[in-house]
């Protein structure tokens, strides 16, 4: 132990060492190793052994219970090493740390009215009910330790974290507001008005939450920016009426006094009201009408931009959504008119100049409001949704996490500033809750003192920072997100520069509201690439631009040309290109046929290298061990990128089999799973070590593929569906794999600046959403065995283990397709459930997805393989993929040769369909594109990947003959 106490980094060693003798003698040998070691590991040794010692002493009883349960000793040092103002409650109440772990809530978020529930029970401890200051204060504070040690146990990410401390504060306005207004009530009687039709009615009171609440995106420690609307004015019915106006007044004067009034267990929140119409000096509450009338007439441009976050957190619902959808129209504007975003930014310039000013005197760093903060983000993210949310309602949402993916769905933000702007925002927000639960105090002002900076950057979540976290990696990092926010705001907002739209830039559109004439840049036809550029090609490059004059490029001229300016400065390119006519051919064949990869090149222009790659060594793929070799996520996201796209490549120009393409594809994204497994399990075991000293993690977690992936037929933009299964003998240390599998989650799909692999779905496990991320082996079985339904087996029927302990996971599978042939294949109960499953499918999502959920789209084939492979589940495969499940269940003699020969034309023109279109966009499409440029690109594209029969008719109707005769046959065979 004295060893270790000299390893450990402690800034204080001579308060460590006293601690440390202190603790010592009350510490079987057992418990003393497994205690230190804790602290060893967590962010802050110091105040985590400092914490020790004075629980010891203050209640040494408790302090032995609980020190002597693996369960509750991590929570107890996660908590003394991260929170002080948490600390002093547990050693206060040691109680709220037992009931908080052995509930069993820190594996899920809890929902608004789950905390409204405990709220009450929690009102009702002290036999009265009510809500007093104090109550609600000591209430949220246990809350706010559950969910601080979810974030920091990175058993939830950040949107979880925020919405759930919204939630925590919607539960407390609403329960308190129902409290102040029935004792209201029981005086005055209940508020009523006259409509237009002469009808009395009850007066309704919504509390409209704006800011970081309404956008559900709440901090620690954060005021509340609430506003409060009634329906009309009109009097209260009882004995001691008073009008609505008044008696609304009293319910929110009180209300508010009882939210922010201090007590031993500090304030609960501090309330704002400064955002109501006419701010200070406008009426505490104001009826519909009223705030109809000002926000119509005299309503300023900033005004009307933060009501993008309101919504209803509390009271009654219609009043706040009626003013809601009276001003939405009044929010967003209709053309792509920089004016009314002109005007905000103008007034917030004025502020930030003086902000600016002031915090250079102090020499402090606002993470909220520097050049490139929290509230650039979210300012430039606002801007953009008053642009473009009249013609696209899409992107209007209050929460700044999934506005910015809309945005970048909707093609307003690029890959490169989506991933920038996220990967900043999700930092900064880090950030400010690890500065802000320290003493829950409300602060954004990074600290000075190297020491602090210090604790600060351990604190940070391992994927900010990685494994071993500085201040001066912290400062580092902080910096380089400032610079990329302040660029991409300078030139979206300030210099109002146009976002590009796949590599090219969108159009103006005209003056006025002359819709008609705008032309989405889909429809644009450039003019033959005879620029400057290429003329200036002509003497350094004459192959090159006699290549490019001879191709009359239509639909990519522009954007090639301005990847031709990447290649200009590069003379090993610029050779490449003019000696090889094959090469410049792939590269125009690319710019032509893929606006994604267009997209992807401009973004890196040095893929080049990887199209040289595919044309001098087609159809060899990076070894796996090449993937495993690689340290850092930022280098394997690097990895994922070239190798996809020259996969991609080859499909497009050599026109590769379908499957075969898919194929590579999933082995792909198999050795990304692999390296990033790799990767979280050494960063956990550095940041979160097993509760077990003498526990080795290695592969002990089984990674499991289901779906695409699992049959090996993974294409880009698909989403990875992937389970995680531990054996029975690793449950001890199951949360130490939640962090593992939550790790290896965030890894293959967290956007950053290198850009992003894929989606992970886990929603295919046990229970769905509600099951814990990590099961054992026996839970899996079990549930399948008694609980699950038919369609949830039989997927388990395209599944294979991609990482861990692979043999054991395969052994794994075969004995839980037993289960499921036991279940299902031996009765007629599984052909009745798969065809009411996939009706339902068709009904729900057959009308925005009709290729594959539509009638006769490629569902029905899945559901058929699916069920006629139930009947020989009895034989284990360790992958099938589309033509090898025809192959077998024809060989079988569960389908007839005429039936599997249009089955295998079937998959493959579908397959062929999907991908092109993913090509084309990037995404996963549901249906053909309405440009009909776009329709031709795809039709050609489909062409190089099927036989001559399946393209020798427009594509239409090719797709229209075997989506009927799809349904025919799957009619067929579930009507026996």
């Amino acid at each position: 132990m004295h060893r270790l106490l000299q390893a450990t980094a402690f800034r204080n060693r001579e308060r460590a060492v006293a601690n440390f003798v202190s603790l010592e003698p009350h510490l079987p040998e057992d418990l003393r190793s497994r205690l230190f070691y804790l602290v060893s590991a967590s962010a802050d040794p110091d105040n985590a052994l400092h914490g020790l010692s004075r629980f010891q002493h203050q209640k040494p009883a408790d302090f032995q219970r609980i020190a002597a349960s693996l369960q509750l000793l991590l929570p107890l040092v996660t908590v003394f090493a991260n929170t002080r103002f948490l600390t002093e409650e547990i050693l206060q109440q040691p109680e709220w740390l037992e009931k908080t772990v052995l509930d069993g809530d820190l594996h899920r978020h809890l929902t608004p009215e789950e905390m409204e529930l405990r709220l009450e029970d929690f009102l009702l401890e002290d036999g009265t009910g009510l809500p007093s200051a104090l109550r609600i204060a000591q209430f949220r504070r246990r809350q706010i330790l559950r969910i601080l040690l979810r974030d920091v146990s990175a058993l939830g990410t950040l949107a979880e974290t925020t919405a759930e401390l919204s939630n925590l504060a919607d539960a407390i306005l609403n329960v308190t507001y129902r409290h102040i207004r029935d004792e209201l009530i029981k005086r005055h009687g209940v508020p009523r008005f006259t409509d237009a039709g002469e009808v009395t009615r009850m007066c309704e009171f919504s509390v409209l939450a704006l800011g970081k609440l309404g956008g559900q995106e709440l901090n620690y420690s954060s005021d509340i920016d609430l506003m409060f609307v009634y329906s009309a004015n009109g009097e209260t019915d009882g004995a001691r009426s008073i009008s609505n106006k008044e008696f609304f007044k009293k319910v929110a004067n009180q209300y508010t006094d009882l939210l922010s009034t201090y007590t031993a267990e500090g304030m609960c929140y501090r309330v704002d009201l400064r955002l109501r119409p006419d701010g200070r000096l406008g009426e505490v509450c104001i009826s519909l009408d009223g705030a109809r009338h000002y926000y119509q007439h005299r309503g300023r441009d900033w005004e009307l931009q933060m009501l993008i976050k309101a919504r209803v957190a509390a009271g009654d619902k219609t009043p706040g959504k009626e003013l809601l959808d009276f001003v939405e129209p009044l929010i967003y504007s209709s053309t792509l008119d920089f004016s009314a975003v002109e005007a905000v930014s103008a007034t917030r310039e004025r502020i930030q100049e003086k902000l600016h000013q002031r915090r250079n005197l102090s020499k402090e760093l606002d993470i909220k409001l520097a050049r490139g903060g929290i509230r650039d983000i979210e300012f430039l993210v606002q801007c953009l949704q008053r642009l473009h949310g009249g013609r696209e309602p899409w992107v209007r949402h209050g929460g700044t996490l999934l506005a910015l993916f809309r945005l970048r769905d909707k093609n307003l933000l690029s890959d490169t500033e989506y991933s920038r702007l996220c990967s900043a925002y999700e930092f900064l927000r880090h950030l400010e809750h690890r500065m802000q639960f320290e003493d829950d105090r409300q602060t954004h002002v990074l600290p000075q003192d190297r020491d602090e900076l210090e604790v600060l950057a351990h604190r940070m979540p391992a994927q900010e920072l990685g494994s071993r976290p500085s201040a001066s990696q912290l400062m580092t990092r902080l910096y380089e997100h400032l610079d990329e926010v302040r660029e991409i705001y300078e030139r979206v907002i300030h210099a109002q520069q146009p976002i590009y739209y796949y590599g090219m830039a969108a159009p103006a559109p005209p003056a006025g509201n002359d819709e008609a004439a705008f032309t989405p840049p889909e429809q644009l036809r450039s003019e033959p690439a005879d620029s400057n550029l290429v003329r200036f090609l002509d003497q350094r490059a004459p192959n090159l631009a006699a290549a490019v004059s001879r191709a009359n490029l239509k639909r990519s001229s522009k954007a090639f040309e301005r990847y031709l300016e990447w290649v200009v400065p590069n003379p090993e390119w610029l050779n490449w290109l003019d000696t090889d006519p094959v090469l410049t051919g792939y590269l125009i064949d690319i710019f032509e046929h893929s606006l994604h990869f267009s997209d992807q090149m401009m973004r890196f222009p040095d893929l080049l290298q990887e199209l040289q790659k595919a044309r001098q060594k087609p159809g060899v793929d990076a070894a796996v061990e090449e993937a495993l070799a690689l340290e850092d996520a930022n280098d394997l996201r690097r990895f994922f990128r070239r190798e996809m796209f020259r996969i991609q490549c080859e499909s497009i120009c050599l026109g590769a089999p379908i499957f075969s393409t898919l194929s590579r594809t999933s082995a792909l994204a198999d050795a990304a799973i692999q390296a990033a497994y790799r990767i979280s399990v050494e960063q956990v075991a550095q940041a979160h070590p097993p509760l077990s000293a003498s526990y080795q993690p290695a592969g002990q977690m089984m990674v499991i593929a289901l779906g695409r992936l699992g049959m090996r037929e993974f294409d880009l933009a698909s989403d990875a569906d992937l389970v995680f299964v531990i054996p029975d003998a690793d449950a001890a240390e199951q949360q130490f794999w939640t962090r593992v599998a939550a790790r290896v989650i965030d890894r293959l799909s967290a956007y950053t600046r290198e850009g992003f692999m894929f989606a992970v779905d886990t929603r295919l496990r046990p229970n769905g959403r509600e099951g814990e991320l990590v099961q054992q082996e026996s839970a899996y079985k079990d549930y399948f065995a008694h609980r699950a339904e038919a369609w949830e087996g039989i997927t388990y029927m395209k599944s294979r283990a991609v990482a861990g302990d692979v043999d054991r996971a395969t052994q794994f599978l075969n004995e839980l397709q037993d289960v499921d042939w036991r279940r299902y294949g031996q009765s007629g109960r599984s052909q009745k459930q798969l065809r009411q499953m996939r009706l339902r499918l068709e009904k729900e999502q057959g009308p925005e997805n009709p290729l594959k959920a539509g009638r006769g789209g490629y569902y029905d084939i899945d559901f058929a393989l699916m069920y006629l492979r139930l009947k020989a589940a009895g034989i284990f495969f360790k992958v099938l993929n589309t033509p090898e499940r025809i192959d077998i269940i024809e060989r079988m003699g569960h389908l007839e040769r005429s039936d599997a020969a249009f089955l295998r034309d079937a998959a493959i023109f579908y397959r062929a369909l999907d991908h092109g279109l993913r090509i084309l966009s990037g995404q996963a499409e549901g249906c053909l594109p309405q440009s009909p440029s776009q329709r031709d690109m795809l039709a050609e594209l489909v062409s190089r990947w099927t036989p001559d029969h399946l393209h020798d008719q427009p594509l239409e109707e090719e797709l229209a003959q075997i989506q009927d005769r799809t349904r025919e046959f799957f009619d067929r065979l579930f009507a026996g």
